[in-house]
């Protein structure tokens, strides 16, 4: 039997480029399965976009789907993984090509436009990721500085 999930992607940039963010809900049946919002760093809002779209197929993936739904509000990737735009931006070429593989991946797969305000919820995760980079940056600090204190070449001793 065929598993069949919808996904909502979103990418939002708090300038063009600036700290970026992606978000994504993956769906089945209506029902939310899994969300994801990841701080993306600074970038533009195209790559966020791509970078949504690309970590919503690779979890797709995970979950088992061999048929993908998948909603986007942004005109220019939706209109370019159509084959309906050329790829002008450097920066993005590589993006679409991961993505263009990973829908291989799937027995049948259909990306479609929806208008913003259809698209809340992986809107909001995006953003949330802008809004949480502080919290995941004293995290990663916080994870390095351990790893320092671990390291054999830090001066401290390790037990084990």
């Amino acid at each position: 039997m065929s598993k069949e999930l919808e996904i909502y992607i979103d990418g939002a940039s708090q300038g063009n480029p600036g700290p970026s963010g992606a978000g994504v809900v993956i769906a089945q049946e209506g029902q939310t399965v899994k969300n994801i919002s990841i701080y993306l760093g600074d970038q533009t809002n195209n790559f966020a976009e791509y970078a949504a779209l690309i970590f919503g197929l690779q979890e797709a993936l995970i979950l088992r789907a061999s048929i993908a739904r998948v909603y986007t509000d942004s005109q220019l990737l939706f209109r370019q993984i159509n084959n309906d735009y050329k790829i002008k931006s450097y920066n993005l070429i590589g993006l679409y090509q991961r993505a263009r593989h990973l829908l291989s991946a799937f027995e049948r797969v259909e990306v479609k436009y929806i208008p913003r305000e259809e698209n809340r919820g992986a809107d909001k995760l995006a953003r949330k990721a802008i809004k949480d980079k502080s919290k995941a940056q004293v995290e990663v600090a916080a994870l390095q500085l351990m790893r320092r204190e671990e390291s054999p070449n830090s001066g401290g001793q390790r037990s084990g």
